[in-house]
């Protein structure tokens, strides 16, 4: 699996990369000397609280509001933020500790693909 992403006709700029993001945010991080912040277990925190705050949007949703929270563009500027937050995080994290976050999550798909066959019997009481 590739980790450079098919170059979206409707948005101008480059094509979007994971290693380019990574790059740009480690960019970002060292121009404000953070990088001696930005250890596995802090941003393994922050992701934590960044994510907390995705969940917070839809706390007290009903499931069909929730299901159009991005026709409200206020709730959906936030939802992409933290979104944003969470994804920042996650792609420093895996930099950090030397993580290719596709190639890992192509082995989980594949891991439970042979776990949770189609047409087995797979309860989430």
């Amino acid at each position: 699996m590739s980790t450079a992403a098919s170059p979206d006709p409707a948005s101008p700029g480059p094509p979007r990369d994971v290693p380019a993001l990574q790059e740009r945010l480690a960019a970002f991080a060292a121009a404000r000397d953070w990088g001696r912040y930005h250890t596995p277990k802090n941003l393994t925190a922050a992701l934590s609280v960044e994510a907390g705050e995705l969940v917070e949007i839809f706390q007290w949703l009903t499931p069909e509001q929730s299901a159009r929270v991005m026709s409200d563009p206020a709730r959906a500027a936030r939802v992409e933020d933290e979104v944003a937050d969470v994804l920042a995080y996650l792609l420093q994290f895996c930099e950090t500790l030397g993580i290719d976050p596709l190639a890992a999550l192509e082995a989980k798909i594949e891991r439970n693909e042979q776990r949770f066959p189609v047409g087995g019997n797979h309860s989430f009481e």
